[in-house]
């Protein structure tokens, strides 16, 4: 429990996860202040749409007198000066999973949400964005926290409403790598929690397959005697799961055994969004509406309202030579393959280039034979350098030299971004051609440099 805040300063404002943090304290009524490095981030213009300026760098006179510092694991975490600051002044610290859960309980805002949290190795931020738009959509006014610079359907990733529910993405990755190995999610206590898969990811987060399934059983485990469970049933470690949770669960999937299955469940919903995963996440979705009272009806219309988030399969222009551009967050080889899957199935007559950018040494290292076999339905692979996290430090046995040779003559490996940007304007790809930025990292600025028809940029 945390008193009502009044000043609150965000150490890495710009972050997916903590942009909207900050969104919700502003509309909530707190004073918001927040700094930065430099570099552009998708967020910019949304923080900027808000009126949160952040400050540029991280230093002691950044910290001012408030109530609340949150701190992200990135940019130092808690040994960045603004916090070491913050410490020296007697002022409480907390890192953004932890202020999720805190918004979450609403104390702070002096009232009581009832909390929805979507978790799971994938499909977090569509499912959650879909679940808070069929509530704005029926006129619940929901908080909300989504994971990304926003959704079209809701204009923000984050909204403090008036209504009761509060509406989360929870995070599987640790709370703070250098002293708290907390999963994220567990610091949220919601009445719903939506379980989306399990598969081993984030390697120095978990030891194994094992230990991550275990790890989400602790997050189900926390619901209240009344809260209800809603998973994916067909998700061989989510079955595994359900054997040892005691509680309410409901499932959903595409297998005859759900509870609620995917053709039956969306056979009158018309998606703008299109792959199997993306019907999943809506069947998610439509499984909370049920359980919060909603109508058939009433889902349709918030699920068909949703138009899409931010680098989620998300159009971003066309080519001045023709060719249809998208971008797309995914970076776990499952990611990578349903996404492109969805695409070969969107766009069966049209030859796919994907411009992938591993994320992090570690999962790469990790997950290289997956990665490997997940760009099936490509024509072209086009690999950069990997995209260092700030938490972990350049392995040089992990070479995308080798992973372009084992995926085969389709694939070439492009280190920098110019690089790439050359080979597509020199190539002059027409409207034969779909390319997609894919990764987790900042591949999507490479969208910005690109020979573009004006008129269909999309912002």
């Amino acid at each position: 429990m945390m008193k009502k805040i009044k000043s609150i300063h965000f150490v890495g404002i710009k972050g997916v996860g903590m942009t909207p943090l900050a969104i919700i304290a502003k509309e909530a009524g707190v004073v918001v202040s927040g700094s930065d490095i430099a570099d552009e981030f998708i967020t910019d213009k949304v923080l900027k749409k808000a009126g949160i300026i952040p400050m540029v760098g991280f230093a002691d006179k950044n910290v001012g007198d408030v109530d609340l510092i949150i701190a992200t694991g990135a940019h130092g975490g808690f040994n960045n000066p603004e916090v070491l600051a913050a410490k020296k002044k007697k002022i409480k610290v907390i890192t953004q999973g932890e202020a999720v859960g805190v918004f979450m309980d609403g104390t702070i805002f002096n009232r009581k949400f009832s909390g929805i949290s979507v978790t799971g190795t994938h499909g977090k931020t569509t499912t959650t964005a879909m679940i808070a738009t069929l509530l704005k959509a029926n006129n619940f006014d929901p908080s909300f926290l989504i994971g990304t610079a926003t959704a079209i359907s809701l204009g923000v990733p984050g909204h403090y409403g008036l209504g009761d529910y509060f509406v989360a993405e929870a995070d599987e990755y640790m709370t703070e790598p250098t002293f708290d190995a907390t999963i994220k999610h567990m610091w949220q206590h919601p009445k719903i929690a939506v379980i989306t898969n399990i598969e081993f990811d984030h390697p120095d987060a978990y030891s194994s397959l094992r230990d991550t399934r275990e790890k989400f059983l602790a997050f189900a485990k926390q619901l209240p005697k009344d809260g209800v469970l809603i998973v994916c049933g067909d998700d061989p470690q989510i079955k595994q799961l359900l054997g040892e949770f005691r509680g309410k669960k409901i499932t959903y999937g595409s297998a005859r055994q759900n509870d609620y299955i995917v053709d039956n469940v969306l056979k009158d919903v018309e998606l703008s969004v299109f792959g199997d995963h993306n019907r999943l996440n809506a069947t998610a979705a439509f499984a909370v509406g049920i359980e919060i009272g909603l109508s058939k009806e009433q889902i349709k219309k918030g699920l068909e309202r949703y138009k899409g988030s931010k680098r989620r399969s998300e159009f971003v222009g066309t080519l001045s030579s023709g060719a249809r551009v998208f971008d797309d967050y995914a970076h776990h080889p499952t990611e990578v393959q349903k996404t492109l899957r969805a695409f070969r199935e969107k766009f069966p007559n049209s030859k796919i280039v994907c411009i992938f950018q591993p994320h992090t040494y570690s999962r790469t290292k990790s997950l290289f034979e997956q990665f490997a076999n997940s760009f099936k339905d490509v024509d072209t692979v086009i690999l950069t350098n990997i995209y260092s996290s700030l938490r972990e430090k350049p392995d040089l046995t992990v070479s995308m030299e080798d992973l372009a040779n084992k995926i085969g003559k389709k694939a070439l490996f492009l280190p920098e971004a110019s690089d790439v940007v050359k080979y597509i304007n020199d190539q002059g790809y027409g409207n034969d051609i779909v390319l997609i930025t894919m990764g987790a990292g900042d591949v999507y600025k490479i969208n910005s440099e690109l020979k573009m028809q004006k008129s269909k940029l999309i912002e």
